[in-house]
């Protein structure tokens, strides 16, 4: 068996058991999107105006994302901790690439469904109104924001899932790298929800940065979750 195919498989099999575990422990749909669409009322309640609500919608459903995204990861490293799977794994020599992608790859469903909740309780909460055109660029921004997200969450879980406070820690350390992913999908949501007079057209520029930071992360990610587990 080559080496690609053995990683792919070990992906596979990380990415299946943990959203076997999501699925059998219903988190996210219990916990997790209840919270994000709180957070969309208590925004909508805070704002109180049509105009303005319809202007920064874009912006709302990326924060909403990420402030559920922390609660995701620190749920599903505090898994790993507690039963020693993770240790387990790279004890065993598995390739922690593998493990990182794999998780990534878990961790970019979940994240997926809920953004898809968010936009839609945008549509509806915010009266957000899009064209076909604007709905398709909705969709690849989403797609493409989602692997840059999953693949920083993920490193900077597995960093932080060890160490002591880590459900401060791990804010500290990923939002301030998360920030260009967070103004990138904004603008190009903007221009897929047309908030402020944007044009869809305006959105693909954003998406193509999108997607350099996702291979960027990607990368990193590989290359670097190994090291920092096992420190």
């Amino acid at each position: 068996m080559s080496t690609f195919e053995q990683r792919r498989r070990v992906a596979f099999a990380v990415a299946r058991k943990d959203l076997t575990i999501e699925w059998n422990s219903r988190i996210l749909v219990n916990q997790v999107a209840p919270f994000a669409a709180i957070v969309m009322v208590l925004f909508a309640f805070a704002l109180d105006n049509d105009g303005i609500l319809q202007r920064v919608a874009p912006g709302l459903v990326w924060l909403a994302t990420l402030f559920s995204m922390l609660v995701v990861i620190q749920r599903t490293f505090a898994v790993e901790s507690a039963d020693g799977a993770l240790d387990a794994l790279r004890v065993a020599g598995v390739d922690p690439s593998a493990i990182f992608i794999g998780k990534s790859l878990a961790l970019m469903v979940q994240l997926f469904a809920l953004e898809l909740l968010l936009v839609g309780t945008a549509v509806v909460l915010y009266g957000v109104e899009m064209s076909l055109l604007g709905f398709a660029e909705a969709i690849v921004t989403l797609l493409t924001a989602t692997v840059g997200l999953a693949c920083v969450g993920t490193l900077y879980g597995g960093l932080a899932g060890g160490a002591r406070g880590r459900e401060t820690l791990l804010p500290l350390l990923l939002l301030p790298v998360v920030a260009p992913v967070l103004i990138g999908a904004t603008r190009a949501t903007e221009a897929a929800f047309g908030s402020a007079g944007a044009q869809v057209s305006e959105g693909w520029p954003w998406i193509l940065l999108l997607a350099v930071f996702a291979v960027i992360f990607a990368v990193v990610g590989s290359v670097a979750f190994g090291p920092l587990v096992d420190e």
